[in-house]
This record gives structure tokens, C-alpha cells and sequence, in this order.
């Protein structure tokens, strides 16, 4: 009987963890053109360019934008920062023509929220990808959320060893 509250127990924790784990992937290969033609609106072409958005977004991934968007336009399609964003520092990663030293550029979003000057703001070009990293605290509770988890499992082994004792 033990052994059975047992593996119950453990099968919940299991299944907890298992649903809390992000699986999304994005259905693009390595050969998929940076543009994209989707035609003309009035008299305008209208290109297309691929960029990716990772990090403390509402909504991370893939996303096929307007060749002339800015970062903060990209930013707000991804449903805008997460509570966690750290907007002092937010990198680019862009890709060069000889395809080996990917150039990096960092953007301090605070700088436009606190003082509204656009300049700071850059066009995105195709290929780009946005990463807007985490604060200080959104690391300090992954890493909490890890330990906990840990202990939980260890907590799990100790039980069962003092069941087949018993």
C-alpha cells in the first residue's frame, strides 16, 4: 500500500513539471529567405522580412513583419515586455553577408521610455533576432524554482527509502 501512495505521489510531481515545460518550436528550416513578397496594397509593394523575438516577451517566436518596422513596433506584436524584462538592455543579433561573425548591437529601451527621443530606436533588417533579456530577480527565481525542484525529488527518494523500511 506504500508503495502505491508512492508512485502516485510521485506521478503528480511528475506530470506538474512535465506540463510546466515550455515545448513551442517554430515550423522554419535553415533554408527559409530572409524576404518575403506578399504583393501590393494601392501602388505599394509590400516586402516582407523574417525576424524572431526571444525573451521576457508575452509572446516569444517567428514573426513576419513589415520591412521598415522598428524594434519597439516588433516588441509590442510580441504582446510587449513581460514584467521581468530587463529594457536597459535588449540585443540585436544580425546577421552579416559572409554568414560567420554575427554582429551584435545592444539597445537601451529605459533611454526612449524615459526620455522619448527616437533615435534610439533602429529599423530591424531581415534575419534579426531580438533578445530581450530578464532582470536580476526573473534569474534569482528560475534558479529557486530549479533548487525547489530538486529538493522535492530528493524530498520523493527519502520517503520511498523509509517506506521499504518500514
Amino acid at each position: 500500500m506504500k508503495k502505491i501512495v508512492f508512485i502516485i505521489i510521485f506521478l503528480f510531481l511528475y506530470a506538474g513539471i512535465s506540463l510546466a515545460q515550455d515545448s513551442s518550436t517554430f515550423p522554419v528550416s535553415p533554408g527559409t529567405a530572409a524576404y518575403s513578397y506578399t504583393g501590393t496594397m494601392g501602388d505599394i509593394d509590400q516586402l516582407r522580412i523574417y525576424t524572431y523575438i526571444w525573451g521576457q516577451v508575452r509572446k516569444p517566436g517567428l514573426y513576419i513583419v513589415p520591412d521598415n518596422i522598428d524594434l519597439l513596433a516588433l516588441i509590442s506584436l510580441a504582446g510587449g515586455p513581460t514584467k521581468d524584462a530587463k529594457l536597459s538592455k535588449i540585443r540585436i543579433v544580425r546577421p552579416t553577408l559572409n554568414g560567420k561573425n554575427n554582429e551584435v548591437i545592444w539597445i537601451n529601451l529605459k533611454k526612449y521610455i524615459d526620455n522619448g527621443d527616437r533615435t534610439i530606436i533602429p529599423l530591424l533588417k531581415a534575419g534579426d533576432t531580438v533578445i530581450v533579456s530578464g532582470t536580476v530577480y526573473y534569474g534569482l527565481t528560475r534558479a529557486s524554482s530549479l533548487v525547489s525542484t530538486v529538493v522535492s525529488i530528493f524530498n520523493i527518494y527519502f520517503l520511498y527509502l523509509n517506506l521499504i523500511k518500514d
